[in-house]
C-alpha cells in the first residue's frame, strides 16, 4: 500500500511538473509570437477596421477551466455579431464574413489575439477548444472532463478532421486529449497543426470552433 501512495506521488509530481512547463511555454512562445507579429497584427487590425462598419476585436463569453467562464477575443472576420444563442454556422452567417475575414477564418489568423487569453492564463497554446455557455447546459458528466484542463487555441480535434468533424465529435476528442494529456501529445499537435493549417484542410467555420 505504502509503495502504491508513493508511485502516486511520484505520477503526481510528474504531472505538476509537466503542468508548469506547459505555462512557462504558454507565456514565452505567446511573448516571442506577440513580439514577432506585432505589426502583421496590426495590419491586420487596419484591415478590419476599414472593411466594415464595427469594432475590431470579436469579445464571446466562453467557458474555461473547471467551468469558469471568460471573455474569448478574436480579431472580427464578420459584419454584426452572430445570434445570440447561436450555435450553429448557418448560410446568414457565410454572407456576413468581411473580404479579411474569409483569408483570416482559413489560416486561423482571427485567433491570433487569443495570445491575450493566454497571458491572462484563460487558455493554452494547446487544449480543448472553449465552447459556448449554451452548450455546456446539456453536457453529460463524461463531457464536463475537457474543464479540467485550460482551453486551447489549438486542438487534438484541430489535427484529426478540424472543422469537418461534428461537434460531437470535437467533444469526445477534447475529452481523449485531457485523459492522455502529456507534453509529448502537446507538441504533436502543435506540429501537425502547422501542416493542417497551411494546408487549409476543412477551412469552414463553424460558430462554436
Amino acid at each position: 500500500m505504502v509503495h502504491n501512495h508513493g508511485r502516486l506521488g511520484c505520477f503526481l509530481m510528474q504531472k505538476t511538473g509537466q503542468r508548469l512547463i506547459k505555462r512557462i511555454f504558454d507565456v514565452s512562445a505567446s511573448v516571442i509570437i506577440m513580439t514577432i507579429l506585432l505589426p502583421f497584427m496590426m495590419v491586420l487590425a487596419f484591415l478590419v477596421k476599414i472593411t466594415s462598419a464595427g469594432p475590431i476585436f470579436f469579445v464571446q463569453d466562453r467557458v474555461g477551466l473547471h467551468g469558469k467562464p471568460f471573455k474569448m477575443i478574436k480579431f472580427r472576420t464578420m459584419i454584426g455579431q452572430p445570434e445570440e444563442g447561436a450555435t450553429h454556422w448557418t448560410k446568414s452567417d457565410e454572407d456576413r464574413i468581411t473580404p479579411p475575414g474569409t483569408l483570416m477564418r482559413d489560416y486561423g489568423l482571427d485567433e491570433l489575439p487569443q495570445i491575450i487569453n493566454i497571458l491572462k492564463g484563460e487558455m493554452s497554446i494547446i487544449g480543448p477548444r472553449p465552447v459556448l455557455p449554451q452548450q455546456v447546459i446539456e453536457f453529460p458528466p463524461d463531457l464536463r472532463r475537457m474543464f479540467d484542463m485550460k482551453p486551447g487555441v489549438l486542438s487534438l480535434a484541430a489535427i484529426k478532421g478540424r472543422r469537418s468533424l461534428s461537434m460531437h465529435e470535437r467533444y469526445i476528442l477534447h475529452v481523449q486529449y485531457v485523459n492522455t494529456w502529456s507534453l509529448k501529445l502537446d507538441f504533436k499537435i502543435l506540429w501537425q497543426s502547422l501542416f493542417v493549417v497551411a494546408g487549409r484542410v476543412a477551412a469552414a467555420e463553424k460558430l462554436d470552433a
